[in-house]
C-alpha cells in the first residue's frame, strides 16, 4: 500500500483538525471530541493513501519525566487498520522527527532534546529486546508508570537543559502511617500520579 507521508507540524488547518476528529472517531481511537480537537493540535505528519484518504497521524508533545529531567516530545503514532503490517511505521516516525528536529533546529533555544516513546504495541515490545535497536535509533530508559517500555530518540548534537525541578506531591495530613519495618520509601519526586513534571494528563 503506498502513501504520501504530509508533515503539517504548526499548520494545522480548522478542515484538517475536524478531518482528524473523524479520522480518530471512526477508527475506534479517540471517542471523546474534546480531546481529539486537542490532539489535533499536536500533528507532525500525517498518511494519506492513494485515493488521498487520511490513513495515519503521528503527534507530539513536550512533558518532562523525572528519570531525564529534560524536555522531550512524547510521541504517538496512530495508523488505520490498512496501514498496519505494510512496514509504514518506522519510515513514517522516522519523517516525524526529522520535522521535529529542524523545527528545533531553528529555534533560539530548543523546546526538546528529542522523542519519548511509550512502546504500547505488544508485539513491537516484544520484538524490543536491546537497549538499543539496530535501525531504530532509540535508547531503553526504563518503564512508565503503567509498566511499558520507555525509549528515547534524541536529536543530533542536542545539548542537555538545566535539569528541570522535581515536583514532590506531599502526603495528605490525615491517613499517613509510618513506612513498615523492611518497606522502601518511595523516591522523591516519583510520588506524583502521571509520574510527570508537567501539568499535562499522564500519557
Amino acid at each position: 500500500m503506498k502513501v504520501e507521508i504530509i508533515p503539517v507540524w504548526k499548520q494545522v488547518t480548522p478542515e484538517l483538525a475536524q478531518e482528524l476528529v473523524a479520522f480518530w472517531r471512526d477508527n475506534q481511537a479517540i471517542g471523546n471530541a474534546a480531546e481529539a480537537e486537542q490532539r489535533a493540535a499536536q500533528v507532525v505528519c500525517i498518511a494519506r493513501d492513494t485515493q488521498g484518504a487520511l490513513c495515519g497521524v503521528g503527534t507530539a508533545v513536550v512533558k518532562i519525566i523525572p528519570r531525564l529531567r529534560q524536555p522531550t516530545y512524547y510521541y504517538r503514532q496512530f495508523f488505520a487498520k490498512p496501514l498496519r503490517g505494510q512496514h509504514h511505521e518506522l519510515p513514517f516516525f522516522q519523517r516525524c522527527k526529522q520535522v521535529l528536529a529542524e523545527y528545533n533546529a531553528g529555534l533560539e533555544r530548543p523546546e526538546s532534546l528529542g522523542i519519548l516513546l511509550e512502546i504500547e504495541n505488544a508485539k513491537i515490545a516484544a520484538a524490543y529486546k536491546r537497549a538499543v535497536e539496530p535501525g531504530f535509533d532509540a535508547v531503553f530508559i526504563g518503564y512508565s508508570p503503567r509498566g511499558l517500555q520507555l525509549r528515547v530518540s534524541y536529536f543530533d548534537d542536542a545539548l542537555l537543559q538545566v535539569p528541570a525541578r522535581l515536583r514532590v506531591q506531599m502526603p495528605a495530613a490525615r491517613g499517613i502511617h509510618p513506612a513498615r519495618k523492611g518497606t522502601n520509601p518511595p523516591i522523591p519526586g516519583t510520588a506524583t500520579a502521571s509520574g510527570l513534571i508537567t501539568t499535562e494528563n499522564a500519557p
